[in-house]
């Protein structure tokens, strides 16, 4: 292996998982680059990113400015004499003479098969639209968004089981391994650089609370995947009153009936085609639990009822 210097660009736990692997293979990474602190918690206290607070951990240089365009941040990141710089959910647009100044350029790790689901949120884009599979592609960086040449690409199955939350964790433990190979076969001229094709692009747009709502109109195949796609954030919910009940697991029930009524004592509700029973549940204040454990002590969610 080729000790590579590195700066590695990232802030979620998506990309401290890539950042570790880096470390562990040996290679010098320099300082890293992550959102600044933000307010988290009940006191609102200012909290480094999961990136920026393991870096710092490990004595690692850590940058978060708010912009990368000035002068001045362009040339702090020249002055660093990279040989590469490795960006995973960074957040921030990188401008050309950062793409430019590292010796072989920047490399993203990005979790869909691109040129599918460029964009912030491709793990929950891939789940809603029912997609048989994502993965991750290792792209060489241009500037535009998501349209880098691929260098390395992998995919992982998405079955009717796959919650947003596993496939975070399971392509983010790829994005890792497949960086680490890259970075291997970079300095050898190993990696073949593929441009991606013009068909097929489709862009996965920053997930919003307000999605979270289940609209009953919808299909119940649709609602079962937005379960799916929205676990852990921002979690899918239907109201009932002023109270806000959140769902995390359902099935759909080859049943019809009017939209939004709950059509027995199991909790199936009417959809705009065929119908949805949430199976694991959570009142606000409340632990989450199995359906039919909390409809035994809570009569409101009875047969006839219509919900918003």
């Amino acid at each position: 292996m080729t000790k590579l210097r590195i700066a590695f660009m990232g802030t979620p736990d998506f990309a401290l998982v890539a950042l570790k692997d880096l470390v562990a293979a040996g290679h010098d990474v320099v300082c890293v680059y992550s959102q600044p602190p933000r307010p988290a918690g009940r006191g609102q206290k200012e909290t480094p990113s999961p990136v920026h607070g393991w870096a710092a951990e490990q004595g690692i240089e850590v940058r978060h400015p708010v912009s990368l365009k000035s002068d001045e941040e362009k040339q702090a990141f020249a002055d660093l004499d990279l040989d590469v710089a490795v960006v995973a959910a960074y957040g921030l647009i990188l401008p050309k003479a950062i793409l430019d100044a590292p010796k072989y350029g920047c490399l993203n790790i990005h979790a869909s098969l691109l040129p599918r689901w460029r964009g912030a949120a491709p793990i929950q884009r891939a789940i809603l639209a029912g997609d048989a599979a994502t993965g991750v592609t290792i792209m060489q960086m241009d500037v535009g968004l998501d349209t880098g040449d691929m260098l390395l690409i992998r995919d992982i199955p998405i079955t009717p089981e796959t919650y947003a939350n596993a496939l975070h964790d399971d392509l983010a433990a790829l994005g890792g391994e497949m960086i680490v190979e890259a970075l291997d076969k970079l300095p050898k001229g190993e990696l073949t650089a593929t441009r991606q094709p013009e068909e097929g692009v489709t862009y996965a747009a920053k997930l919003e609370r307000a999605e979270a709502k289940l609209d009953f109109a919808d299909d119940a195949a649709s609602l079962e995947r937005k379960i799916r796609a929205f676990t852990p954030w921002p979690g899918a919910y239907f109201e009932l009153g002023k109270e806000r009940i959140k769902v995390q697991a359902a099935e759909v029930i080859d049943q019809s009936g009017p939209v939004g009524e709950i059509l027995d004592d199991a909790l199936t509700i009417g959809c705009g085609s065929g119908a949805l029973r949430p199976t694991r549940i959570q009142r606000p204040g409340k632990a989450a639990m199995d359906t039919d454990a909390v409809l035994r002590g809570y009569d409101k969610l009875a047969k006839g009822v219509v919900l918003g």
